[in-house]
């Protein structure tokens, strides 16, 4: 089986965890727990009729007192980069983060999802974003880890390139 590091990473309370837990048990939870450090988990998937297993390694939000230590990121054969769909600070975030993981350990496949599409009525994330996102080749998947929307394409698109790379 092939076994690959990928990290989710993005603001505090973008929706990092609650994908994970969707993705790995199948559960949502309303209640909101910051998380310290780094979780890590682990899904076996079969993609392209090959078996993978993700160690997935649930980083602590980045806001205006913490960021994610470079040392977290080594390793890591792709990323997940998670936007909270209803604040565009969120996508900032996700970007700078993205610039300096590519700086930290160069290009990986990656991934941004933009979460909360449950709440869309509420989003601050623009048609200009999207399309800015796609001009930078940066592939954008609407998510929602409450009910469940494309949360397994998201891992299943990421594992994918993975093993593409």
């Amino acid at each position: 089986m092939i076994k690959k590091k990928i990290c989710m990473l993005g603001a505090f309370a973008a929706g990092k965890t609650s994908l994970v837990k969707r993705h790995v048990y199948s559960i949502f939870s309303d209640k909101y727990h910051t998380t310290v450090g780094v979780k890590i988990d682990k899904k076996e998937m079969t993609v392209s009729g090959k078996e993978i297993d993700l160690i997935i390694w649930d980083l602590h939000g980045e806001d205006d007192f913490q960021s994610v230590p470079v040392s977290y990121l080594r390793g890591s054969a792709g990323f997940i980069y998670v936007v909270d769909g209803t604040r565009r600070n969120t996508l900032d975030v996700a970007l700078g983060l993205q610039a300096r993981a590519q700086d930290a350990v160069g290009a990986q496949p990656c991934i941004m999802t933009l979460n909360k599409c449950d709440l869309r009525e509420h989003w601050e994330i623009t048609d200009e974003d999207l399309a800015r996102l796609a001009r930078n080749r940066i592939q954008a998947i609407e998510t929602s880890a409450k009910t469940g929307h494309c949360v397994e394409t998201a891992f299943q698109t990421l594992a994918a390139l993975i093993l593409e790379a």
